[in-house]
């Protein structure tokens, strides 16, 4: 290298006194050549051999000896800016523009003092701008964009009073814009866009007096927009957009007579739109979209002759469009008022826009019918009513529009068909009609427009069936039919629109099995089937549908294996709940790497769970619910990592709950109920942070609730009812603050009833402690739980008394207590609830039971001895008169007993007569209200000691 080095300089030398300049700038370019990479070979003339004027990329004086220019713009090559380069102290030209360049711009610049032109844009420049740079006083444009320049802008660009052309677009600059750039008179174009710039915009730029193009969009801008540039009367193009400017669009904007192009997209700007903006007669687009303008339209197209595009979304504009707004000879092309407040009528005005090809007046309230007349708009391609309150039918007039490609309709409450018609538009691309109340059937004539890619008619009311004619759309994409009534089998031409990604024919009444023609839409990605009435088994040649990422045939009646939608390894999503499938869980769809749903519940399927399905890691959801899976779940499963979701219940797996689960720290939801298990709950799940749901119900697992359930601060839901836990229930259960459902009925758990679960404030669902073997009182705390609806504490061992602070839970709407040992009143607040909610109880009393009765003890306490002495005389002597009385009776009875004896034998039958008669002893009926006859004394004496019994 040394040598080459020696070489160069020897040559230079000899070379510079016998050539001059153009033999010391060929040193010079030869030195370039050597440090950029070129694989392109665009250097490769660059030869000794040839006159340097002839080397590609460079420009010459006309006697050949100076270089006037470098242009090697697009040439690919890499490697830093030589600094041999500003050796070339001539040149006036320097392009280095769109290359792969690096490093930072060398301040050795500055001897390049006849420069007028500087390109170095779309490289990987990085570093500050040198204030170096300030010293080209001959610099007429610098456009050095496109790189990774950072830092601020160097005001000593202010220096360059002859540049008019100044570009650092798209760079990482920060800072403000300097006040300096109003030193710039001759400035026509200023292009700072899609920086970091901030702070204000100079007041100072109105001293580019010639400025046309002044582009600052897509920085952080932030501030009034200055008035000062309403004096830039030159101005054509000024862009603003995507910054934070904020307050009013200034009025004094309508000074620019020669602006073309007026863009604020995205800023804050509020107000008020200026009338006064009508006198910019050149402007071709004007777009104050995404702002906070308010207040009515004012701008009219019968001034502003040509405008072309006209775009108001996204602000806070009231009121109804103008009456004068177009008049025949507009060359309105484009007109965008989406998401605004306007109201009105479809506005007719804006028929007379003839030239229009873009309408979208979106996301407003205007309603009314469509005009028969939205044909006058022959030029229209795209269509955008959606989101507003428009009634009526679809015109048929509308399939005169023939260069209609877009129309968006969704989200108004259009009744009615689709017009045949809507078969004349060839260009027709794609069709959105969902959320409306149409109706009728989807015509065949639609079919006509072959163009077609997506049709969405989600959520109205057809029926029918789907075309048979649908496979004529062979570059339709989307299908979207959903929550119709659609009827009938899916047409087997369905299978011919090979470009279909995505068929949604969910919530409608199709019926029928799924056509084999379906193995030809190849590109399907999405297919959404559920809540319809399909049956039998699918067909095999689903499996060829490799690009499947999306299935839901839920809620349906398929039958047979599901082997044929395990075709596609780019399955994300697979949903077969509720239908009768069989056999067993293909083990292939473990090579769906991205599987993050698969719900299989309500089928037959059968077998156990694959131990591939370890290998989906990005599994979210597993849903094997309600099935006939046998086995143990496989430990493979813990190294899915990123599961929520893990429903094993209502099948007949076996086992032990696996410690494992511990490690799945994104668990919300765990469900294993109803199934074989048996031992103990591990400890480990008191791991799962996030667990928000634990279901391990009727099963038989026993020994005690692990108190690592209370580290579970996140659970909403516990239940552990039906199994055979014992012991108590662990104090650490004050930790579940969130609990809103607990249930551990039916199992074998003693002792009190934890005075913290008073602490779950959260309960509201329900609380079930029922048979158990709890004893003890209530505890009063479970007062706290005030958005409690239901508690259960039937058929356990409790004591005591109800506590009064039970009154206070106002949402309880069930409350049962039955079975217990408690006594004493029940509390007011639970006299609406069934008698059955206290029954079996061992003293309880007060409504809905009988009413509370003093005891004897309790009357006792309140009396005095003397009272006490007196009663008991009172007592005593009443027992004497009912022995005398009865004593007398009997007395009685034997002495008439006598008489009649004796009167028997002197033959008084009278008297014997009168007598029955008296006692009522004769054959006569007994008449309404007469007691029943006494037949002996012994019969009075047993009544007697009956009723005193009482």
């Amino acid at each position: 290298m040394s040598h080459f080095m020696l070489f160069f300089a020897i040559l230079h030398a000899i070379l510079a006194v016998a050539l001059g300049d153009s033999l010391r700038d060929s040193i010079s370019l030869l030195r370039i050549k050597s440090e950029l990479v070129d694989p392109a070979g665009v250097l490769d003339n660059w030869s000794p051999r040839a006159h340097i004027c002839s080397w590609n990329g460079l420009s010459c004086s006309d006697d050949q000896i100076h270089i006037f220019g470098l242009n090697l713009s697009g040439s690919g090559l890499s490697g830093s800016i030589p600094r041999e380069l500003w050796q070339l102290t001539s040149i006036e030209t320097l392009d280095l523009s769109s290359n792969s360049l690096t490093g930072p711009l060398p301040p050795e610049l500055q001897q390049l003092q006849n420069l007028e032109t500087l390109l170095l844009y779309s490289n990987f420049l990085s570093g500050e701008i040198p204030p170096e740079v300030g010293l080209l006083k001959n610099l007429q444009v610098l456009r050095i964009g496109d790189n990774l320049l950072s830092g601020a802008i160097t005001p000593s660009i202010g220096n360059l009073t002859e540049l008019r052309v100044l570009g650092l677009a798209y760079c990482q600059l920060n800072g403000s814009i300097p006040v300096d750039i109003g030193n710039l008179k001759h400035l026509i174009s200023l292009d700072l866009q899609n920086n970091s710039l901030s702070g204000l915009i100079p007041e100072e730029i109105h001293g580019c007096e010639e400025l046309q193009n002044f582009a600052a969009s897509n920085n952080m801008l932030e501030g009034d927009i200055p008035s000062s540039i309403g004096s830039l009367k030159l101005l054509q193009i000024l862009n603003l957009a995507n910054n934070s400017l904020s307050g009013s669009i200034p009025v004094v904007l309508s000074q620019l007579t020669n602006l073309k192009y007026m863009n604020f997209l995205g800023n804050r700007l509020n107000g008020d739109i200026p009338l006064e903006l009508n006198q910019l007669v050149q402007l071709e687009m004007l777009d104050l979209s995404q702002n906070n303008l308010s207040g009515s339209i004012h701008l009219l197209s019968t001034q502003l002759k040509n405008l072309e595009a006209l775009v108001l979304s996204d602000n806070a504009l009231t009121g109804s469009i103008p009456r004068n707004f177009c008049l025949r000879n507009s060359n309105l092309r484009q007109l965008l008022l989406a998401r605004n407040k306007l109201t009105g009528r479809f506005p007719l005005e804006v028929l007379s826009c003839y030239s229009l090809q873009q309408l979208d007046l979106s996301d407003n309230s205007f309603g009314g019918e469509l005009p028969a007349a939205l044909d006058k708009l022959e030029n229209l391609i795209d269509l955008v009513l959606n989101n507003n309150s428009f009634t009526g039918t679809l015109p048929p007039e509308i399939g005169n529009m023939s260069y209609l490609e877009n129309l968006y309709l969704f989200g108004n409450m259009i009744t009615g068909g689709i017009p045949v018609e809507i078969g004349k538009l060839q260009r027709l691309k794609t069709i959105y009609l969902y959320d409306n109340q149409m109706s009728g059937s989807i015509p065949i004539e639609l079919t006509n427009c072959s163009d077609l890619t997506g049709i969405d008619f989600f959520g109205n009311h057809f029926t029918g069936p789907i075309p048979a004619t649908i496979g004529n759309l062979k570059n339709l994409v989307l299908l979207q039919l959903r929550q119709n009534g659609l009827s009938g089998p899916i047409p087997p031409s369905l299978g011919y629109c090979r470009s279909l990604q995505l068929l949604a024919l969910a919530d409608n009444k199709l019926t029928g099995t799924l056509p084999p023609t379906f193995r030809f839409i190849s590109q399907l990605s999405t297919i959404t089937l559920y809540n319809n009435s399909f049956e039998g088994p699918l067909p095999s040649s689903l499996f060829l549908l490799k690009n499947l990422k999306i299935i839901n045939f839920s809620h349906n009646r398929f039958s047979g294996t599901i082997f044929p939608l395990s075709g596609s390894n780019s399955l994300t999503a697979v949903d077969l709940t509720n239908n009768s499938f069989s056999g067993s869980i293909p083990s292939r769809l473990s090579m769906c790497r991205n599987l993050s749903r698969l719900r299989l519940a309500h089928n037959h399927l059968t077998g156990t769970i694959p131990s591939e399905f370890g290998q989906l890691t990005q599994l979210n959801f597993l849903d094997l619910s309600y099935n006939n899976l046998t086995g143990e779940v496989p430990p493979q499963l813990s190294s899915c990592k990123r599961v929520e979701h893990l429903l094993l219940s209502d099948n007949q797996f076996r086992g032990t709950i696996p410690p494992w689960l511990g490690s799945l720290q994104e668990l919300g939801e765990l469900d294993f109920s109803s199934n074989n298990f048996h031992g103990t709950v591990p400890a480990e799940l008191g791991k799962c942070s996030n667990l928000l749901k634990l279901s391990l119900h009727g099963n038989s697992l026993s020994n005690m609730i692990p108190e690592e359930i209370g580290n579970l601060t996140s659970l909403n839901v516990l239940n552990l009812q039906r199994n055979n836990f014992s012991g108590s229930i662990s104090s650490t259960i004050r930790q579940c603050k969130k609990l809103y459902e607990l249930r551990l009925s039916e199992n074998f758990l003693t002792g009190l009833i934890p005075f913290e679960l008073g602490e779950l404030t959260e309960l509201q669902v329900i609380l079930d402690l029922s048979k158990n073997l709890f004893s003890g009182e209530i505890p009063s705390s479970l007062g706290n739980l005030m958005k409690l609806e239901r508690l259960n504490l039937s058929s356990n061992q409790l004591q005591g008394e109800v506590p009064v602070s039970l009154g206070k839970l106002t949402s309880l709407h069930m409350l049962n207590l039955s079975n217990n040992h408690l006594q004493g009143q029940i509390p007011s607040t639970f006299s609406g609830f069934p008698l059955s909610s206290f029954l079996r109880n061992d003293k309880l009393c007060g409504p809905p039971l009988a009413k509370c009765l003093e005891s004897q003890g309790q009357r006792k306490k309140h009396l005095s001895d003397a009272a006490v002495t007196g009663i008991t005389v009172a007592i005593v002597l009443t027992s004497t008169v009912i022995c005398l009385v009865m004593l007398y009776i009997m007395l009685r009875m034997w002495c008439k007993w006598r008489k009649v004896s004796i009167s028997n034998l002197d033959g008084g039958g009278a008297e014997y007569k009168r007598e029955e008669e008296k006692w009522g002893l004769g054959n006569e009926k007994k008449r309404p209200g007469e007691y029943w006859k006494v037949e002996s004394v012994a019969e009075m004496q047993q009544q007697h000691a009956f009723y005193t019994s009482k």
